[in-house]
């Protein structure tokens, strides 16, 4: 949505739908945080409730991948921002350099997916969603995907890598069907 948050919003909902952050990890991040060599995200504390602390669990904190798309977005919100010292917020508050507030994300979030013709019940979380969703249908192995999510169960994991269908499908059903060869007859 046009505004002082237009380009912060841009960043943060790429970032969140390709790296699978919580909302709490995005608002927290740091530029020295950011780790352009590596093309690595670390995450290293989160904000909730209106506090920094120490990630969810212990394995919440790790390194995930960024991708291109991830670090140009970070790039370009890097060069538009007033707030570019290594411990400054990735996702500061244009007016003050402070970490942007959840409920007020939230609205800017419904307002964005409003404008898009989405379905309105989608939150922000749902893009974490979508990371585990989409990072499951291109085969990326639950135990990566857990330690990319900071999950400390996998059972967690295989709820977020919701079912995606697959090029195979066809195939599958087409073997599982096809009629016997004949050595298969004679066996």
């Amino acid at each position: 949505m046009p505004g002082p948050f237009q380009h912060i919003d841009r960043a943060f909902y790429i970032v969140a739908a390709q790296t699978g952050l919580r909302h709490g990890e995005l608002v927290a991040l740091r530029w020295r945080d950011v780790d352009w060599t590596a093309m690595r995200i670390r995450v290293r504390r989160n904000y909730v409730r209106g506090e920094f602390g120490t990630p969810k669990t212990r394995r919440s904190t790790r390194a995930v991948p960024m991708s291109a798309e991830v670090g140009a977005a970070l790039e370009r919100l890097f060069q538009q921002s007033r707030f570019q010292d290594d411990d400054d917020l990735a996702f500061a508050s244009p007016n003050d350099g402070g970490p942007l507030s959840t409920t007020a994300n939230g609205r800017r979030f419904r307002k964005a997916v409003a404008v898009a013709r989405l379905d309105t019940t989608l939150t922000i979380h749902c893009l974490r969603h979508t990371f585990g969703t989409r990072m499951a249908a291109v085969g990326v192995p639950m135990r990566t995907l857990q330690e990319w999510m900071g999950h400390r169960d996998i059972a967690t994991t295989q709820r977020y890598a919701d079912y995606a269908p697959s090029r195979d499908e066809a195939e599958f059903v087409a073997r599982a069907f096809a009629p016997p060869t004949i050595g298969e007859i004679r066996a």
